[in-house]
Order: structure tokens, then sequence, then C-alpha cells
């Protein structure tokens, strides 16, 4: 399994040239680069530097994370999300990163599940339609709120098997599998191939709804079963990769380098039991 950072972790104070430097220094393979992030780092570099940095260490892109709200957009909304798929292709066709995780909307209104899982799968079957140009992949992630229109691993799994697309799977984020209580059965049942993405993380004990990404805690620091997710995703043979994904405004503050440094030794812990770390 390889250990991946994502920038969410460090999001307030931090920048990607600094983020790639302490996780090249902690051993990470790979990292999810934010979109804010990619374009303030372009505003005083070029892609070309980007990529040659890749070259010469260790760590690789994994993912470009995220195209927000993709779905029951207007027609200027649903434009600069596909202005911007383009803008990640073209970058990771340089830098040689293959995914881009896409998000579906929040506070939609009075949509049946039909409804939205076909507007879904429609989008992605647009958006996938450019990404392959690039031979790049669409990982949709569920956010586990009440008001998000996908926000169950059971509900997405469905929209990415019915879609049935090579370059179309899907992010299991623990923090969200929790927060919306998406059921350990569907996991089980689960294709691995489909799941693109592993995001690992904890939460405080609130109640089925009431978690929000500040009640995010290190691996291990909470009450999510990390270990039944990961004992199931043993036994699916799902084996690939896994992010560390943090929102807590507590952790922006640390030190850069202390977040870095902790959230590699937090997942190591708790992962290592299952799998061993590449």
């Amino acid at each position: 399994m390889k250990i991946c950072f994502n920038q969410a972790t460090t999001m307030k104070n931090s920048n990607l040239e600094k983020d790639l430097r302490f996780c090249e220094q902690y051993g990470y393979e790979l990292i999810e680069i934010r979109l804010d992030k990619l374009r303030d780092y372009l505003k005083n570099h070029t892609v070309e530097e980007l990529a040659e940095f890749f070259k010469n260490n260790r760590i690789k892109p994994y993912a470009f994370n995220a195209l927000e709200f993709i779905t029951f957009r207007d027609e200027a909304g649903y434009k600069q999300i596909k202005d911007d798929l383009k803008f990640l292709c073209e970058v990771g066709e340089k830098i040689n990163c293959k995914k881009i995780v896409v998000v579906p909307t929040f506070d939609i209104g009075a949509y049946t599940k039909s409804q939205i899982k076909d507007e879904s799968i429609r989008v992605l079957n647009e958006l996938a339609d450019t990404a392959e140009n690039y031979g790049v992949k669409l990982a949709y992630e569920f956010v586990g709120y009440p008001n998000c229109s996908v926000n169950t691993f059971g509900q997405t799994y469905e929209i990415v098997k019915s879609l049935n697309r090579n370059s179309v799977g899907m992010v299991l984020d623990c923090f969200h599998f929790h927060a919306m209580g998406s059921r350990i059965e569907d996991l089980q049942a689960a294709d691995p191939d489909k799941i693109f993405i592993f995001h690992i993380d904890d939460a405080e004990d609130l109640p089925i709804g009431a978690l929000r990404d500040d009640k995010r805690l290190w691996p291990g620091e909470g009450v999510i079963d990390l270990d039944l997710i990961l004992k199931t995703l043993k036994e699916i043979g799902y084996d690939e990769m896994v992010s560390v994904e943090l929102f807590r405004p507590e952790y922006w503050d640390w030190e850069i380098e202390d977040a870095i440094r902790v959230g590699k030794e937090k997942t190591e812990k708790i992962v290592g039991k299952y799998f061993e770390i590449e």
C-alpha cells in the first residue's frame, strides 16, 4: 500500500512547494494536488518545473482534488467545470497525474434518488468523454452530509456500476463512509477496481448526519472503525494507495512539517496492521 498526502491536511498556511518538500522528506510515495494550490503554484512557476520536480524525486502525483459540485449546474457553472477539467487534464498530461476527484452538488432541492442517479451518470459520461482523451480517470466522491445529493458508499457505487465505464470510479473516504452510516456490506460486495482513491481519517463521536469536516481527527484517534474498513479492503483485494486527508482547522495551525510527519506516522500505524507499506 502506497502512502499518499492530501493537501487539505495543511490547507490554511501551506502551499504546493512546501507540501512537496516535506512529503519527500518523510517518505510519502504520492500526493493529491489541490486545484487551488496548483493555481497558486503556477503564478510563479511553470508546469515544466513541476514535472521536473517529480522526475527527480521519489514522490509522484496521484490525483487532482477536486472538481466540486459537478451536477445540477447552470450553464455558466457547468462551463467552468469543463474548463477546469481541461486545464487539469492538460497539466496532468505533463506531470503524469491521471486521476481527478469529482464531487456531487449539495442543496439541490426535491430531486429523487433516481433523478440524482440519472444526472450523475449524464455528467460523468460527458466529463469522461473529455478525460479519456488524455488518459485521465474520474473518481466520484460522495460526501457524508445530509444535504449532499450523493452521500453514501452504496449510492455512489450503484451510480458507478450502472455507468460501467473503465475511466469512472469512486473515492472511499473513511470519514464520509462513517458520517452518513454507509453499510460495510456494500463495501464487502464491491469490485476493488472501482475504488480509485482511498482517503483515511477519523472522527469525533457525533450522531449520523451531524459530523462536518472540522470534526475530523488523525487516523486512530476517533471512533471510526478503521480496522473493519481496512480488513474489508484487504479481503476484497484493494491494496493500491491510502491518502491522509483532514480538514481540521486545529491541524492547519500546526507547523507544516509536523502535520505532514504526524499524518504519515498515524497512517502507517493503522494501515500497517493489514497491509505492507511500500
